[in-house]
């Protein structure tokens, strides 16, 4: 797993231990990577001792719990709690993930936690997401159609064609696969990353939609899509079970299909 991107002329050093402010019963430690822009100082891994006896079943309980009564200044993402938002995605002992839905009891040991790799650090665990969001609006991620509505009512699917989007709405924007994606870590600049992709296939294979010509033209390039050499880690990683090395697979299948 690649790291994630440093400040430039900076290193991580050791920071501080924060021991348990409830000694006793089941004790684990929480090594988090620690950044303040503000402050001028090197990036740093704070480790924090928690009582599981006293702390929710997951990684993001015990982040609450750490910021709550030992560290206020910590700072992280979180909202649903419920794997939905994908607001808490981070590195979690090496792998991408949501914090609300890694449970402590399935990560051995010293629990070390890191913001997403290969993006830009806001602060602590905050990456930056402006250009992953950016991404996602070039894909003109919204239904587009050339025929008027039916009067009075919705577009309409069979149950087949509704089904072909099953694997693809799912997709909640975390950036855990596009993160651990090597292609994206290279060339996040001109590749789209598997949940780009993933939602651009989302509308191709969506039989209301009109535009599909014009969305396989805007992908027709060497690195927008074929920076994908289908490693899997997309797939590997997803918190939602979906594959976005299959869609891109699909992608590359209707712009071949097109050409014949």
């Amino acid at each position: 797993m690649a790291e994630f991107t440093l400040p430039k002329n900076s290193k991580i050093k050791g920071g501080q231990k924060h021991p348990s402010p409830q000694p006793g019963g089941t004790m684990r430690n929480f090594k988090v990577y620690r950044y303040d822009p503000d402050s001028g100082q090197n990036p740093r891994y704070d480790t924090f001792e928690v009582n599981l006896d006293e702390c929710g079943p997951m990684v993001l309980d015990a982040l609450i719990k750490i910021k709550s009564e030992q560290d206020p200044s910590l700072t992280f993402r979180r909202s649903c709690r419920e794997g939905i938002c994908g607001s808490c995605s981070m590195n979690i002992d090496g792998r991408n993930g949501l914090a609300c839905t890694t449970a402590i009891e399935d990560v051995k040991g010293e629990i070390k936690i890191t913001p997403l790799p290969a993006m830009d650090v806001i602060k602590d665990l905050v990456p930056d997401f402006t250009h992953f969001y950016a991404q996602y609006a070039s894909i003109t991620p919204w239904l587009q159609t050339v025929t008027p509505p039916p009067a009075g009512k919705e577009r309409l699917q069979s149950p087949e064609e509704r089904a072909e989007l099953d694997g693809l709405y799912e997709c909640i924007l975390c950036a855990c696969c596009s993160t651990s994606c090597p292609s994206y870590w290279w060339n996040s600049d001109k590749f789209l990353g598997p949940a780009i992709l993933l939602q651009a296939y989302r509308w191709l294979a969506d039989s209301r939609d009109e535009m599909a010509g014009e969305r396989l033209d805007a992908l027709e390039d060497p690195f927008r899509l074929y920076r994908c050499h289908t490693i899997m880690n997309c797939a590997n990683t997803c918190p939602k079970g979906l594959s976005p090395a299959k869609a891109i697979a699909e992608i590359k299948k209707m712009e071949v299909e097109r050409l014949v």
